[in-house]
């Protein structure tokens, strides 16, 4: 395993802890766990494209850590009632749908399209999203919703990015359209 992937698979790691250290009622501390998972998420593709060590694992794993830490930051945040329920639901509906897409891709074989800039700046708005509602700061939660409208356009955008580039199935002898 290269050093990429084991960044990915330490992030995966660090989903539990995350977990014990919130529900344990350390909340600031949960965030800079979040924020070390944060750097290695940053580490990992830095490592992995600049030394040419990119894998079909990482493709994988990388996405997946990624989205199953910020379902498991959610779920916390939602449980511990500091955001709405609706807000979760949105945010659940379009990570789940995510990883169904990233799970569809890699067991059909076809070759998954890579995170753009626009995916990339809505994973550090939810992070400052996430540390104003940790941090209990003024309108938070009208910011996290927010990010979520922006959440949702820059999926759309990468599902067009996507159709461009040939990889959705055929439907009728047509492409799927968005």
């Amino acid at each position: 395993m290269n050093l990429p992937n084991a960044l990915s698979v330490l992030r995966l790691a660090m989903i539990p802890l995350y977990a014990a250290v919130f529900w344990t009622g350390h909340v600031k501390l949960a965030f800079l766990v979040l924020l070390a998972a944060g750097l290695t998420d940053v580490l990992d593709g830095y490592i992995a494209r600049s030394r040419g060590l990119v894998t079909g694992l990482g493709t994988v794993l990388d996405p997946l850590a990624d989205k199953l830490m910020m379902i498991t930051v959610m779920l916390s945040l939602v449980l511990s009632k500091m955001i709405p329920w609706a807000a979760a639901v949105v945010f659940f509906v379009r990570d789940v749908g995510m990883i169904v897409g990233g799970m569809y891709f890699h067991f059909t074989g076809k070759k998954p399209v890579p995170a753009n800039g626009l995916g990339k700046l809505t994973t550090v708005l939810l992070y400052a999203a996430v540390l104003a509602i940790i941090f209990d700061w003024p309108y938070a939660v009208w910011y996290l919703w927010g990010v979520l409208v922006f959440a949702f356009f820059t999926t759309i955008m990468y599902m067009r990015s996507i159709r461009g580039s040939g990889r959705m199935p055929q439907v009728k002898g047509k492409r799927a359209h968005f």
